[in-house]
């Protein structure tokens, strides 16, 4: 059986896919895998990229954009790996690190997701993995409020302020830029909820992870750059309310606080 499946969605970052590309090939991963490509409708010519420059890559074009969620469930849906990577297009893959990452899997039958160290681009640490939402949460990591001394308090005990990030350890959950899961997992707690079109999916599947008894891990020795920015997080209170990003991550938040309300 192969041991692992890299699924990369991509929405209009053709170029980011490609860099992405070049670096998992130059990785230096010692086992047979393969990389599948999920295109959500982009209409920006990836299809003939991935034909010309990487032949060896699987791609499939889903018609429509199915979300964060919807386009990386079509990727494992069509996966024959073991493990899948679940890997943002903006992730620069340092060489070794997925097999870090692999060979560690392998000794953790407890383990649910596990995620690497993401760096910056000046490779300073970036935020990762997380304690669960409080209801307020959210609010205050969009919002003025989360300069008020009770919104500092909690936002320092959500993205784990108290710990330095430099040792791995169990944790809640953990962004979904890059993460590495058994089919086997999956197949019990099941794929991402397509409820959630961006914005939470990698939260909730988490949930349901550590609900049926697995460990979520994040390994500090593992590492990747993330050019990531949180664009939905963007400016004042104007721009919050107007933010297309902030008004879809807190649409995903009402359809997660509702799942989970009873929890």
């Amino acid at each position: 059986m192969m041991e692992l499946s890299i699924i990369i969605l991509n929405y209009k970052m053709r170029g980011l896919v490609k860099n992405c590309l070049k670096a998992i090939l130059e990785s230096e991963i010692n086992t047979e895998y393969e990389i599948i490509v999920v295109d959500n409708n982009s209409d920006d010519n990836i299809e003939e990229l991935i034909k010309e420059r990487f032949p060896q890559v699987k791609f499939i074009q889903t018609g429509s954009n199915f979300g964060m969620g919807g386009g990386n469930n079509a990727g494992i849906r069509a996966a024959q790996g073991k493990y899948v990577l679940i890997l943002n297009p903006d992730i620069f893959v340092f060489p070794g690190s997925l097999q870090k990452m692999l060979d560690y899997a392998k000794t953790y039958e407890e383990l649910g997701v596990l995620a690497p160290r993401l760096l910056n681009p000046d490779r300073s640490v970036q935020e990762t993995c997380y304690r669960w939402h409080k209801t307020c949460t959210p609010i205050f990591r969009r919002t003025f409020l989360g300069r008020t001394s009770f919104g500092k308090r909690e936002l320092k005990r959500f993205l784990m302020s108290d710990w330095d990030h430099a040792s791995t350890r169990e944790v809640d959950w953990i962004q979904g830029s890059c993460l590495l899961i058994s089919k086997k997992v999956l197949a019990e707690v099941g794929l991402f909820d397509e409820r959630y079109f961006m914005y939470f999916e990698d939260t909730d599947l988490c949930r349901r992870i550590q609900n049926a008894g697995y460990k979520n891990i994040y390994l500090a020795e593992a590492e990747v750059i993330h050019l990531h920015r949180r664009q939905s997080a963007d400016g004042g209170l104007l721009k919050v309310v107007f933010n297309k990003l902030t008004r879809t991550h807190l649409k995903s938040w009402v359809k997660y606080v509702l799942k989970w309300r009873k929890a």
